[in-house]
Parts: C-alpha cells; sequence; structure tokens
C-alpha cells in the first residue's frame, strides 16, 4: 500500500521566498528540495487512497489563510521549519472527515509547519526571517512514491 498525506502546497511566489533564503551548508544537514516544500495537514501512512478519496470529495474543508514565520526555527530532534499558523480548523476538518475510517489517531497534535531542512547533528544557528501570507483555496491528497518524489492523487477545494 502506498503512503499517503493531506498538504498544502504553497503558490510559487511563497516556493520562490523559500527557496531564496540563504541555505547555508553543514554537516549532517539536508535542505528540503522546492518541489518537495509543503505543509503537512494530516500523515496518513499506508492506507487505500479510494476510501480517502472519498472521504476528503464528500467533506466541508474552511476556507483558510496560512501565514508563515517570522523565523525559521526547531521542531523536535531533526528539523528545521518555518510555523504556519491559520491552518487549525482546516487540519481538524481534515480530521473529522477521515476519522470514520479507522485510521490510526495522529501520534501528536497538529503544528501547523514546513519543514525546509532535516539535520542530524546539531542544528547551524540558522534563524532567517520570512514573512508570508497566502488564501488556502485547496488541498490535496499526496501519494509518495518508492522514488521519493511526491505525486497528486486527489485535489479537493475549499468552501
Amino acid at each position: 500500500m502506498p503512503r499517503l498525506f493531506v498538504a498544502v502546497w504553497p503558490p510559487d511566489e511563497v516556493l520562490r521566498e523559500l527557496a531564496a533564503m540563504p541555505r547555508p551548508a553543514a554537516d549532517g544537514l539536508r535542505w528540503t528540495k522546492p518541489e518537495r516544500l509543503h505543509i503537512t495537514l494530516r500523515f496518513l501512512g499506508q492506507c487505500g487512497e479510494d476510501a480517502v478519496q472519498d472521504a476528503l470529495a464528500a467533506a466541508n474543508l474552511p476556507a483558510a489563510r496560512a501565514t508563515l514565520g517570522p523565523q525559521v526555527r526547531r521542531l523536535g530532534r531533526g528539523i528545521l521549519m518555518v510555523p504556519v499558523r491559520g491552518l487549525d480548523d482546516l487540519a481538524a476538518a481534515v480530521e473529522a472527515a477521515i476519522a470514520p475510517l479507522g485510521l490510526p489517531p495522529p501520534d501528536h497534535p497538529f503544528t501547523g509547519h514546513l519543514t525546509v531542512a532535516r539535520f542530524k547533528r546539531k542544528p547551524p544557528g540558522y534563524r532567517p526571517a520570512l514573512a508570508a501570507s497566502f488564501a488556502v483555496e485547496e488541498i490535496a491528497l499526496v501519494r509518495t512514491e518508492p522514488s521519493g518524489c511526491y505525486t497528486d492523487i486527489g485535489r479537493y477545494a475549499l468552501s
């Protein structure tokens, strides 16, 4: 079975801002490729695509505005991220839509963020400022391919 997640893809202008941030080289630091930059609303893991697609297509998903920033910071033991505010209600609506499918609940509460790098050792003292905001018009159901590439298998408009 494929690994799936529900995501918000930032618009091109936000991706350009993220790509323009300095990306210093550091041992054990791996920067996220621009085509992989997204905000995960819900990681689903391995599950059937059809049932998730049906649940999301039938859901009433609220309009949202994502606000990124103000600075890159650590999340957990190995992630550098840009905080994202404004998506809590949307993430809750996604969770409610898929609840009848009986998927295991998330192992942590929703934390809006966009992962810009992962690290294995001590992260660099990296805290560039970034301020961006955009209207979220749709979400995507995304499959992680065996190659590591992401493929949208469904897009769902917000009301």
